[in-house]
């Protein structure tokens, strides 16, 4: 190895390089960790000659610390040789790449639109050569810039690109997630470490060796850098060390005494270069200039090269390693450090997002006119679709404010960007400063929404939605509707989430006295979610009249609305629209809520195609957005799936991640449907009983599991496990519980289910039960077609019994033609037993490809079939093009086609499973 850093780190560079060696076969991100000194820039250099050696296209970008608050400075930095490309990005990703870096002005950008700007330029680039992604000293990214790699980290393994970065021990980042390969590089080898050090210092006595070898435990630059430091009395300068530091801070001192022996301009240009962003030699020269009062040149600087302390290239100054620099800065007096940063803002006269910076950090106190132009900083961020970095720089803004009110004011603003993020942590720590201030009504009331977002503890909680109640009405008193109609949003879902009926009709009520603008879909949210079966009637007669919302957000709350009265199949085209219009826009966030709603209604229809691939990308976007509780829905609806095919090991393992996180929060509405997956499985199996011990928790008051909507959408379910396992009686007290809701509620959902629970409560009475099948299958039409497979099953069933065969095995033939083309593989099962018990030959469904794909492999070839191309369906679904070609080679021989034109006919058969 060229260099004596690399000592002992043979395995840690041939794994590197092995990597890239693959490359062409699938991508790789990898996050490489270490604390500093350990060699992890040693390491990225020596992968990037091998990536050059390759012929790959090299990418590369510093975090820097004092950058790590500029919006997209790191991303700027990286995608510098493919930026004569963004025109040829979509327009939509094109103009949320040139927004991002301050080149137009249109609506502030999406940060997942950007994202998949930068995915496309790098995925296109990676057409022409492997690209490899070379990012040092990642922890000090700017937070938009670290965000925008992590979402590339996850999207790059079917394209021969690798990603790289480093980032020391001890520090947080988006980078460290589980899609990357987390990679921890330890300390040298004693052999390592002493071979090392006998290169760089050959001369020292052994004593001297031994106490630095200890000294630098196993770190390549402490064994290079302290022997350097020590001087002709190296034994006693190791020995004076009466109190033990860390190697870090050991490494900073002897670097910080390194420069006191240099000249003062020397001093006063290290110092201003350690305060600077972007190391730009005449900037740092201007800003000596102003701090010293006299004319500085590079020859000032040649001290500090001589004494390995930074290097000049291409009219650039860059530090030897990251320590030098933070011990240089942390050397200097806050007052040297105040003047460095004043002199800067006349340096950056002309860049007002560093100006403001420079500003921020001179100050000595309370300043108005700072205040002000840190917050048109902050406002810029956002335009530029920077909500992290405009956290940091309203809350910056807020140390400066001249006044308690304005503080406040400024602190919430960090908490609404911060938020916006689903940075939760952050918000509760702005809040809790906030809350210090002596806020206003309308202050205390905004505070409490950004709140309820983050806020631990039981989703049931009465008492907090009383007080979201109450200050809503105040707030309407005090004329803000819109902020009033959002504290009853927050309060309405808790009472869905941790069924509170009866609080939930003083929500109804205040909603009522309050009112809302025409078009408001909050308010028909507001009115199900709080009282669910008490106003589902109003939600489905506002549903029937024309001019609906057309806007995302608007269509996704009518379709929530509607799924909840029990209308699943009118909710799934608003649910579709909505989320075709979040995909083009790039609001991940909610896009992954409507995808969790949109696969429970696909699911409740029988529309297994739309289901399966909404469960699991809402899913991957939830928790890449973190929300949790929207991942867990996601995975509930995936359960359910898997418990109408009959898998009973993935229904477990499914349900038992969901309740982990349902649990301690006391989410009512999703422990009650973990319970209906549960029973839902053993009702396919045939197990009766085991099936009403898994339901019947959802009707027992008190049970964490209890929920009356839940009780009432899976009344059918409980009834048939009910009077299968011998507790007749026990489904007939909870039918006529429920029936006083149906009578209340035209949605389809509720009267399908009573009418399947009173067909299973009649099935001994031959004078009463067929009428009651009569009305079962008209209830049950072409929109519900697994309902009216199990209706069709249940009356062959009863046909059968009473010695009716011939007549028997029409409505079994159709349950399970239509249970083999839903994949309810176990329900088929049971209608072809049934078939052969009525004396007809019934051959099991021979199986096709479509049960080999994956979620999204399905989704890819609906997509296919609907005529978009590769980079259309790429930019729907968020991923690479050569993402959506993988997924095309693999889907290919599983269905037996070899061409598009093949596939999409295949898929034309499958459309309509019916049919």
């Amino acid at each position: 190895m060229d260099s004596p850093l690399m000592v002992g780190r043979d395995h840690e560079l041939g794994r590197l390089v092995d990597l890239l060696a693959e490359v062409d076969a699938h991508g790789t991100a990898i996050a490489l960790s270490g604390i500093a000194g350990i060699g992890k820039s040693e390491l990225l250099d020596h992968t990037r000659k091998a990536a050059t050696g390759r012929g790959m296209v090299v990418l590369s970008t510093t975090g820097i610390p004092v950058e790590a608050n500029l919006a997209f400075a790191g991303l700027h930095r990286l995608l510098r040789p493919l930026l004569a490309h963004v025109d040829a990005l979509p327009t939509a990703q094109r103009d949320a790449v040139n927004a991002a870096f301050g080149m137009g002005e249109r609506t502030p950008p999406e940060p997942f639109m950007i994202a998949l700007g930068v995915l496309g330029l790098v995925s296109d680039a990676a057409t022409r050569a492997p690209v490899l992604i070379c990012v040092e000293d990642a922890h000090w990214l700017d937070r938009p810039t670290a965000d925008a790699l992590a979402f590339l980290g996850r999207r790059i393994e079917s394209d021969p690109i690798v990603l790289l970065a480093a980032l020391r021990t001890g520090y947080d980042s988006p980078l460290r997630c589980p899609w990357l390969i987390q990679m921890e590089l330890g300390p040298l080898t004693q052999e390592a470490s002493r071979q090392l050090l006998d290169q760089v210092s050959p001369g020292l006595t052994e004593s001297a060796r031994s106490r630095v070898l200890a000294a630098a435990e196993g770190n390549p630059l402490a064994l290079r850098e302290l022997p350097a430091t020590l001087g002709p009395s190296a034994d006693a300068g190791l020995a004076a060390s009466g109190v033990r530091q860390a190697l870090s801070e050991r490494l900073e001192a002897a670097f910080a005494a390194r420069v006191t022996e240099l000249p003062a301009p020397a001093r006063t240009l290290l110092r201003v270069a350690a305060t600077a962003e972007d190391g730009t030699l005449a900037t740092i020269l201007e800003a000596a200039e102003v701090l010293d009062g006299a004319p500085r040149t590079v020859a000032d600087l040649v001290p500090a090269v001589r004494a390995r302390l930074l290097v000049i290239e291409d009219q650039q100054v860059r530090f030897l390693h990251p320590l030098m620099r933070s011990a240089i800065y942390q050397a200097a007096t806050v007052a040297e450090r105040q003047a460095a940063h004043a002199a800067l803002v006349e340096a950056y006269a002309e860049d007002p997002d560093r100006r403001v910076w420079h500003r921020l950090a001179a100050a000595t106190g309370t300043d108005p006119d700072v205040c002000a132009e840190a917050e048109k900083a902050a406002r810029r961020a956002l335009r530029r679709g920077a909500a992290a970095t405009a956290a940091v720089v309203f809350e910056r803004a807020a140390a400066v404010a001249p006044d308690p009110a304005r503080r406040g004011r400024l602190l919430l603003e960090a908490a609404a960007a911060a938020s916006d993020q689903g940075h939760g942590e952050t918000v509760i720590r702005l809040l809790a400063e906030a809350s210090l201030l002596d806020l206003g009504p309308h202050e205390h009331a905004l505070w409490m929404w950004l709140e309820e977002g983050f806020r631990s503890g039981r989703v049931g909680d009465a008492g907090r939605v009383t007080e979201l109640t109450r200050t809503a009405m105040r707030m309407a008193e005090l004329g803000d509707r819109d902020l009033a109609l959002n504290l009853l949003v927050s309060a309405a879902s808790r009472c869905y989430w941790g069924d509170l009926r009866a609080d939930g009709l003083e929500v109804v009520r205040a909603a009522d006295a309050i009112g809302a603008s025409p078009g408001d879909q909050r308010m028909l949210y507001i009115q199900v979610f709080a009282a669910p079966i008490e106003r589902g009637a109003v939600v489905l007669r506002e549903l029937g009249r024309s001019g609906g919302p057309d806007d995302a957000p608007g269509l996704y709350l009518r379709g929530m609305a509607v799924c909840l009265a029990g209308a699943f199949d009118k909710a799934l085209p608003l649910l579709a629209a909505s989320a075709e219009r979040l995909r083009g826009q790039g609001r991940l966030r909610l896009l992954a809520q409507v995808l969790s709603i949109q696969a429970w209604a696909a699911l409740e229809v029988g529309d297994f195609a739309v289901a399966l691939p909404a469960a699991q990308e809402s899913q991957r976007l939830a928790a890449e957005v973190r929300r949790p509780l929207w991942e867990t829905g996601g995975r509930i609806a995936e359960a359910t799936a898997a418990a109408l095919r009959g898998d009973q090991r993935a229904v477990e393992t499914l349900t038992a991640e969901a309740s982990r996180v349902a649990l301690p929060i006391g989410a009512a509405a999703l422990l009650s449907l973990v319970q209906c997956a549960r029973g839902t499985v053993e009702l396919a199996r045939g197990r009766c009983l085991e099936a009403y011990e898994q339901l019947l928790r959802i009707y027992q008051p008190g049970d964490a599991a209890s929920h009356h909507l839940t009780a009432c959408h899976v009344i059918g379910d409980f009834a048939e496990a009910a009077v299968g396992s011998g507790h007749h009686e026990q489904a007939v007290a909870l039918v006529r519980q429920v029936e006083p809701g149906a009578r209340q509620s035209p949605g389809s959902w509720l009267h399908i289910q009573l009418a399947y629970a009173r067909l299973q409560l009649a099935a001994d009475d031959n004078d009463e039960a067929e009428p009651l099948f009569d009305e079962a299958l008209r209830q049950t039409g072409p929109a519900w077609p697994l309902w009216r497979a199990r209706v069709e099953l249940a009356y062959g069933k009863w046909l059968r019994r009473r010695r009716r065969h011939l007549a028997s095995r029409a409505p079994l033939r159709s349950a399970r033609d239509m249970f083999d083309a839903l994949g309810a593989t176990p329900w088929a099962e049971q209608a072809h037993q049934e078939l052969r018990a009525a004396g007809e030959s019934s051959p099991r469904r021979r199986l096709d490809g479509f049960e080999e794909l994956t979620p999204q492999e399905l989704q890819v070839a609906q997509m296919v079939a609907q005529g978009l191309t590769n980079r259309a369906i790429a930019q729907r679904l968020y991923l690479s093009h050569r993402t959506i070609e993988s997924h095309l080679y693999r889907m290919f021989p599983k269905l037996g086609v070899r061409s598009r034109v093949e596939l999409v006919t295949v898929m034309h058969r499958r459309l309509d499973p019916v049919g």
